[in-house]
């Protein structure tokens, strides 16, 4: 019989017990890395005291970490900090993800993830700059982990509602595989020519000034001296000129780097950030700043929604229906972020729990109950732990009853006459009184979170 072999699961795991033994054995700290195809190596740093290759304790820690893990074994199972040409991209990655800390004379064991998309989700933010904090804090996300839960028509509401207080709305279609806001809020010839992809590729090599990236929502009816601007995934080109979309989506998520020499990385979070700013700065330049800028993001576990997420935005609304796939799926997403306390600090306080096409007739326990789940799962993922004896008055653990808690649901209404609206065929359904009965606790709520709109202008 063939010897038995690991399962990813499973070969992880074997890959970190070997790290925290060997930590242990030579006192050094050790990083677990997992690259694209889930194989793992053990990076061990040596440097200032070189391990032999051929030391018995290293030849032993070689063969069973490789029986215990292949098929999932690296092409190098164990690597030395001594010998690998830049040390510091591993042991001071600021990726990496703590296993166990120092302990006595043991060294400290990190892992560490090296795949083509996820990493943004645990990624930490850099610290904005002044600038850039005042452009984020008046930036919302609107993410659901699943689809069909009404986060688009969502955005279109709540674009049209702030626009009839008078503010200066951009809309910035983030569902890039899947476009959708656009058609809600322009007609297709009213489209601009670029696209947030369009600023991807061509910033990716020097070439985004001068993309016509925004265009003034003509579709959307509202009452005062408000705008909506729109920002569409992709472009609509002149006639003939030629525009492959899909060519473009499919190179857009890699990291860069810098385009001199001497230049820094440029990650994928970074060059949306500049799409973004860059729309900001054509409203701006045509118009006036925004005031709010809404961005739909796509669902899933997807680079784009940790980017929106965790670096872009300063209100997160996170869109839930009541079941078990929905609170499983925050819940992966959350223990991402717990096992970077400084980041899930950071960002729990910017998001908010929406009870999407929440069905309230005849049942006065169906939004309780989702406060209920919504306040466990913020509980036991981040908010802070404490014990019953604890009374740390900076412990951030809000009670159930806290209607400004993230767990607090600010639901959306759905009932019968939603089902079957098409709003590409009737543009006035955002005026419908049914429309408006079920959007107003959630537009009205999101508003009271909001920052007050630029101050006016000066009469010259």
């Amino acid at each position: 019989m063939s010897p038995s072999r690991a399962r990813f699961d499973t070969a992880w795991k074997a890959a970190l017990n070997h790290a925290q033994k060997a930590a242990a054995r030579f006192s050094m700290d050790v990083v677990v890395t997992r690259d694209v195809l889930g194989r793992a190596c053990l990076l061990i740093d040596d440097r200032g005291r070189p391990l032999a290759h051929d030391d018995p304790n290293v030849v032993a820690l070689r063969e069973a970490f490789t029986a215990d893990t292949r098929p999932f074994t690296g092409l190098e199972p164990l690597l030395f900090g001594e010998k690998l040409f830049a040390p510091h991209l591993y042991f001071d990655a600021e990726e990496r993800v703590p296993v166990r800390p120092r302990q006595g004379s043991a060294g400290s064991v990190h892992s560490l993830e090296r795949t083509v998309i996820g990493t943004d989700w645990a990624r930490s933010s850099p610290a904005p700059s002044a600038g850039a904090s005042r452009r984020r804090d008046r930036r919302v996300a609107l993410y659901g982990f699943k689809g069909g839960v009404g986060r688009t028509t969502a955005t279109a509401v709540l674009a049209r509602y702030l626009a009839g207080t008078g503010r200066c709305v951009l809309v910035v279609d983030l569902d890039l595989e899947s476009p959708g806001v656009s058609n809600l809020l322009e007609d297709p010839a009213g489209i601009p020519r670029h696209g947030i992809v369009d600023h991807l590729i061509e910033g990716g090599v020097g070439n985004a000034d001068g993309l016509e990236l925004v265009a003034r929502s003509s579709a959307l009816p509202f009452k005062g001296n408000g705008e909506v601007w729109l920002a569409p995934a992709g472009g609509s080109p002149l006639e003939g000129e030629p525009y492959d979309y899909l060519a473009k989506l499919n190179r857009i998520y890699s990291d860069l780097a810098g385009l001199n020499p001497g230049d820094g990385d440029r990650p994928f979070a970074s060059r949306l950030e500049e799409a973004i700013a860059a729309c900001e700065d054509q409203v701006t330049e045509l118009s006036r700043p925004p005031d709010v800028v809404l961005l739909d993001s796509r669902a899933g576990m997807h680079d784009i929604a940790a980017v929106t997420l965790t670096h872009l935005s300063g209100l997160a609304l996170l869109f839930a229906v009541d079941n078990p796939s929905t609170w499983e799926g925050y819940r992966m997403l959350f223990t991402q972020w717990q096992q970077r306390p400084a980041l899930a600090r950071e960002l729990r306080e910017r998001l908010r729990i929406v009870a999407a096409m929440f069905h309230s007739a005849g049942d006065a326990k169906r939004l309780p109950a989702l406060r209920d789940r919504a306040q466990e799962l913020f509980a036991t993922t981040l908010y802070d732990q404490f014990d019953e004896d604890d009374t740390d008055d900076e412990l951030y653990h809000p009670p159930l009853e806290d209607d400004d808690a993230p767990h607090a649901p600010i639901p959306i209404l759905f009932g019968n006459d939603l089902v079957g609206l098409d709003p590409l065929r009737s543009r006035d359904w955002p005026e419908l009184p049914f429309v408006e009965a079920a959007y107003r606790t959630f537009t009205t709520t999101v508003e009271r979170l909001l920052p007050p709109p630029h101050p006016a202008p000066e009469p010259s």
